[in-house]
């Protein structure tokens, strides 16, 4: 969520930034009516604030007449009292059509983030050279032949969307898996296992909701009365954890990563591009999530941006890393810099982790804050989250980058002591 504050004093500026995301005419409109309903709201703060002052002043004279022997003034207490409640009503009302103007908002972009959707990507950096192979076969087709996606009964236990690992492909899953968890340990990220159940509450702090509120699995109102959902990624059980906490300041940045399954409604891939495991409704992915000082924080994404291209170049991969436009990335992030893996089916780019920079828009919503040693006030946190990594594209990735001439395939060297071999075979 946005700093009211910095609407009041530069919207201009505000609406500067929003422009990189939203029509101009539609930003003009969001900010007249915030900005109409913050008036509207300090109005009745201040007509509130009079009615208690001139009430507190009726009830002085009232006493001092009777210590004085006066016979008081009466007056109408049921009257000011169901007319301060009116206007506390409205107060309520106000605020709350302010709050959800202002949910809707998404957050500035820095000022180094374009706008535009993907034609204005940017790549940065790429690592290592694209495989050559003679005969290219997509991961579908060598998932099946070496046996390591059953996709038909996956379908016929999830439905469309879904797939299940067997034999050899549900240990190089695991094996990626906990290698991730090795690796992200190493690196100084605390292990969280979550629920997978979240209350709507998180769903609000992470921003995804309201405005993806139809994105996620919902539990019905009977069986979750508070609203719950299914976690369409850690980010959102990692920062809903800390809502409402004030950080210890030494303590930042504090560093934190889940694994989970993620589950989404998204529509499943049908395209080359997106077939076999690439999208589904169901998928693994380890997250890493930092909250941070803002000072801390650009050293911190570069940090977190580093450490997931050194997951994926350690794997053997080729892959790029690029700088989203604005209208690329997800609503609640400044800036986002995706690491993309090579396919050669499909000769595209699959992002295997975004890694954000959210500045203070979750932690407001969140109301996650710190205080200064020794100081009184308090500050929000900045907040950064990454995938380190999605598996669900890694595992295509490996297939078809590291498949042989024979239909076999070679398995990254990191991987090889917890799959016990260096070759994934047909029949093995």
């Amino acid at each position: 969520m946005l700093d009211m504050e910095l609407i009041r004093k530069d919207r201009e500026a505000v609406a500067t930034a929003l422009a990189k995301r939203l029509d101009p005419a539609e930003v003009t409109r969001a900010l007249d009516d915030i900005q109409r309903l913050d008036q509207e709201r300090r109005a009745l703060i201040t007509e509130i604030d009079a009615e208690r002052q001139r009430r507190k002043a009726e009830a002085r004279a009232y006493a001092e007449a009777k210590r004085s022997g006066v016979t008081p003034q009466q007056t109408a207490p049921e009257a000011e009292r169901k007319q301060l409640a009116e206007l506390e009503s409205q107060l309520d009302e106000v605020q709350s059509r302010l709050r959800s103007a202002m949910s809707e908002l998404p957050n500035l972009p820095a000022d180094d983030v374009v706008a535009g959707g993907k034609e204005a990507n940017r790549v940065v950096r790429t690592f290592g050279e694209a495989p050559a192979i003679e005969k290219v076969r997509d991961h579908v087709e060598l998932s099946r032949a070496l046996g390591l996606v059953d996709h038909e009964r996956g379908v016929k236990l999830g439905g469309s969307g879904f797939w299940m690992y067997t034999g050899m492909g549900a240990r190089l899953e695991w094996a990626l898996v906990n290698w991730l968890i090795e690796q992200n340990v190493q690196a100084g990220y605390e292990f969280l296992l979550p629920p997978h159940l979240l209350l709507d509450t998180a769903g609000f702090a992470a921003g995804q909701f309201p405005k993806f509120y139809d994105d996620v699995y919902h539990l019905d109102k009977q069986s979750a009365p508070r609203g719950q959902f299914l976690l369409p990624t850690s980010e959102t059980a990692i920062l809903g954890a800390y809502q409402d906490e004030i950080l210890e300041t030494p303590k930042l940045p504090l560093k934190a990563f889940a694994y989970t399954p993620c589950y989404r409604r998204e529509a499943a891939g049908s395209h080359s591009d997106e077939r076999g495991t690439v999208r589904g409704h169901q998928f693994n992915k380890v997250e890493i999530f930092q909250f941070t000082l803002p000072e801390q924080a650009d050293a911190a994404l570069a940090a977190m941006v580093g450490h997931v291209e050194g997951l994926v170049d350690q794997l053997g991969l080729h892959f790029q890393t690029s700088l989203l436009a604005a209208g690329d990335a997800s609503a609640s992030m400044k800036k986002t810099l995706d690491i993309e893996v090579w396919m050669p089916s499909t000769g595209k780019y699959k992002e295997v982790s975004s890694v954000s920079w959210a500045g203070d828009y979750q932690a407001r919503r969140a109301a996650i804050r710190y205080r200064e040693p020794g100081g009184k006030q308090t500050r929000f946190v900045h907040t950064l989250n990454g995938s380190a990594l999605a598996t669900s594209r890694l595992f295509p990735a490996i297939l078809e980058q590291c498949q042989q001439p024979d239909g076999s395939v070679v398995v990254p060297e990191v991987l090889r002591d917890k799959l016990g071999t260096d070759r994934l075979t047909a029949g093995r």
